[in-house]
């Protein structure tokens, strides 16, 4: 009997328009629907927005799937996923969202063509992430810095505000 390989990918689920939770709450759902088995959900965060300016604060939370899908395969149902719940595909880089779903690692592997970057850019760069990482798995290595997330976070200089969500 053939094996089918379980690959563990990272996602971080993010949004700061509509009912924030109810929002993290149907994408887990649907992840577990469609993706495979949640085994991992963080605290969830809510943070300031990171690179534009809104009054609505982001809610974020890490969540660890065991997942037969490629990368590629999993990208597009997380796309599904998140039209499914509303989202619109904006030219704006960073903006306002109902939901945002972001493969951060899919296990060691490095990913880099037109429609998909993995590990996610800019993990370093961002406290909103960091912080539900280094909560999962702080002596993650990264495959592309060689550092673990305790290290990254400790060296990032994003000072934005993120704590824990205290309505969970």
């Amino acid at each position: 009997m053939r094996m089918i390989r379980q690959n563990r990918a990272q996602l971080l689920l993010g949004g700061n328009l509509g009912d924030r939770v109810k929002n993290l709450a149907e994408a887990k759902l649907q992840i577990a629907n469609t993706v495979g088995t949640v085994v991992y959900e963080s605290a969830i965060y809510e943070s300031e927005p990171w690179g534009f300016e809104d009054e609505n604060q982001f809610l974020n939370q890490l969540v660890i799937v065991q997942t037969t899908l490629s990368p590629t395969n999993l990208l597009s149902k997380i796309k599904a996923i998140e039209a499914d719940l509303g989202r619109t595909e904006s030219k704006i880089q960073w903006s306002s969202r109902i939901i945002d779903i972001d493969i951060l690692f899919y296990e060691k592997s490095i990913v880099k063509d037109d429609n998909l970057t993995i590990p996610h850019p800019r993990i370093d760069e961002r406290r909103f992430v960091l912080e539900p990482l280094l909560e999962s798995d702080p002596e993650f290595i990264h495959p592309l810095t060689k550092k673990s997330v305790r290290e990254l976070y400790s060296e990032c200089t994003d000072q934005s505000r993120v704590v824990i969500f205290e309505d969970q």
